[in-house]
């Protein structure tokens, strides 16, 4: 299907799904969010199937996709994702994690992309690139909400490099503060877990660790990309999906399960994952023009061609128009 054909019929599944659901009678306790994202997977010359995503494990979730696969027929493309968490480290643990990652995970100055940062009171995440804001020539580092302020952080708390799952601790190993944010809002509909931390450290390497970026794109779907994390490195992968709408990610007992819509999908295209825990703030690029497309901030452990897992982003231009920020 061409590209304006199969957004139509994804907005007419989306209305077939409703409905389905209003069919079946459910007790209140089973309201919750069903489980069935529904996007747009890249095929060749330009082409383009409807995305179909289910939660592994979900009777109901499975039961929904295959009827949406029946009433669509070949031009629709069904995959289990696993349950879809972030992907910031799970919490302090000492050196176990910071063992088995093979990024940066150590103190490092100058700054640089890739490394482990978090909010002094967060596991780990990885600082995914620099950027200024309006009326401020400050430097800033970008990375994800669960990363930079987590369940309860404020403006002005403290940013560590590395991460305090990674040893870092406050106010050591201080280098900026949490300046701005988007909220994450239970049972409202997400875009972007994006944050940015005003930096005080005196010296930053703005090169990328793979080599200079530039500037940043709007997403076509099946892109070879890459990204550098703090846990797995670089890792490359392609897009898989775009426009993926009610991806339900999991946020544990304080924010619940949000539902995020305009998300992209990325799987890897090596033996192993392409993000794993710690790996959530990384800026996402392509590798034939080297520009940017998505940041990353949640993932699954099951699903994709390989079986390692399911990567999402946020295109990062609604990131940038949400933060009022510019990459440098």
């Amino acid at each position: 299907m061409e590209l304006d054909e199969a957004r139509t019929l994804k907005q007419q599944l989306g209305r077939y799904v409703t409905e389905l659901m209003a069919e079946r009678p459910r007790p209140a306790a089973a309201a919750a969010p069903l489980g069935v994202a529904l996007g747009l997977a890249p095929r060749r010359e330009g082409q383009f199937d409807v995305a179909v995503r289910y939660r592994l494990g979900t009777p109901t979730a499975r039961m929904v996709a295959r009827r949406v696969a029946g009433e669509v027929g070949p031009g629709v493309d069904v995959r289990r994702t696993g349950r879809i968490v972030p992907m910031g480290a799970t919490r302090p643990r000492g050196p176990v994690p910071t063992a088995q990652a093979v990024g940066e995970t150590t103190r490092v100055r100058p700054l640089r992309p890739g490394i482990s940062v978090a909010h002094e009171a967060v596991s780990a995440g990885t600082l995914g690139a620099f950027v200024t804001v309006a009326g401020d020539d400050t430097v800033h580092a970008l990375s994800n909400h669960h990363v930079l302020v987590g369940p309860r952080g404020q403006v002005g708390d403290r940013v560590l490099q590395p991460g305090p799952a990674d040893g870092g601790r406050s106010p050591a190993d201080r280098v900026g503060e949490l300046s701005a944010y988007v909220p994450l809002v239970p049972g409202e509909v997400a875009h972007v877990d994006a944050a940015l931390a005003r930096l005080d450290v005196a010296e930053v390497d703005r090169g990328h660790p793979a080599g200079p970026l530039e500037g940043w794109g709007t997403v076509e779907g099946d892109e070879v990309v890459q990204k550098v994390g703090r846990t797995t490195g670089i890792t490359e992968g392609r897009v898989t999906a775009i426009e993926l709408d009610q991806v339900l990610v999991g946020y544990g007992t304080e924010l619940g399960e949000l539902r995020f819509d305009d998300q992209i999908e990325v799987e890897s295209t090596g033996p192993g994952p392409f993000s794993r825990g710690g790996d959530s703030g990384s800026l996402v690029y392509r590798t034939t023009d080297r520009r940017a497309i998505g940041l990353l901030f949640a993932g699954s452990e099951s699903g994709g061609e390989n079986g390692t897992g399911l990567t999402y982003l946020n295109p990062v231009g609604e990131v940038l128009a949400a933060l009022r920020a510019t990459l440098l």
